[in-house]
């Protein structure tokens, strides 16, 4: 990965450093979506019983973790590509000052998404850790939702930090929150996408974390099929437009 971003590496080799000395920081976001599994997967989860997913009837908490386990990857690099970003762009000035060495800002980019996407890789990892302890990993296909979230992580890095680039002030995060949970809630994250009205559900279809909530449900349920592969290329290209706004819009605002 580190040889992948190439003189990006130092970009995230310092936020290791700096994390290093910050580690409660990311232990802290790994405890949300366990909590909404305990309360949903199997507090809610027993009085809503078995639900239906791509031809396979399965009970309520093995349909809930999967979409918790892509959100927790949303979560992680979209918290990390706004949050922070902004800090370090308008504030504490990182970026004027790796500017000023060889760096350049395609490089900044990959370093700055590359942390991102091993952030939100840590946060599957752990939540995919209790899952299985809690019986909720059914299917060996499973083994592919840590580069399944990877991948959702850069895309929603690169998107969120694309956006970050237009914030003028902390106000302006709300409206990132607001988006994320709008998100979070309606990306068939607890209820089958059947169970919307016509007309929603089309959206939501085509929401970007649905793609990876279905991804990861057909991946840890082992019920994959080849349009799984829409998602990952959804995903993909959602990933690689953000990773070319960032650098547009980087030397437009550093460099001009």
């Amino acid at each position: 990965m580190l040889a992948f971003m190439g003189p990006g590496r130092h970009v995230f080799h310092r936020n290791v450093v700096v994390y290093r000395h910050s580690w409660s920081i990311i232990v802290s976001g790994f405890f949300e979506p366990v909590f909404y599994l305990v309360a949903m997967g199997l507090g809610v989860g027993e009085l809503v019983g078995d639900l239906e997913f791509n031809g396979a009837v399965v009970p309520y908490r093995e349909f809930v973790a999967p979409a918790l386990l892509a959100s927790s990857a949303m979560n992680g690099a979209l918290y990390e590509s706004t949050m922070n970003i902004f800090h370090k762009l308008r504030y504490a000035r990182s970026y004027d000052a790796m500017l000023a060495t060889p760096l350049g800002v395609g490089d900044v980019a990959a370093g700055e998404i590359g942390w991102c996407v091993a952030r939100c890789a840590m946060y599957s990892a752990a939540f995919l850790v209790v899952m299985l302890s809690m019986g909720l990993v059914p299917s060996a296909w499973a083994i592919l939702a840590l580069p399944a979230a990877a991948l959702i992580g850069f895309a929603f890095a690169a998107v969120g930090m694309a956006g970050t680039t237009w914030m003028r002030s902390w106000a302006d995060a709300d409206v990132v929150q607001l988006v994320q949970m709008l998100l979070f809630l309606f990306s068939a994250t607890f209820y089958p996408l059947s169970t919307y009205p016509d007309v929603v559900a089309w959206i939501v279809r085509y929401t970007p974390l649905y793609q990876g909530v279905d991804l990861m449900r057909a991946l840890v349920l082992g019920t994959t099929s080849v349009s799984d592969l829409g998602h990952v290329a959804y995903l993909l290209a959602m990933g690689i437009a953000g990773m070319y706004v960032v650098r547009r819009r980087m030397a437009t605002l550093l460099l001009d």
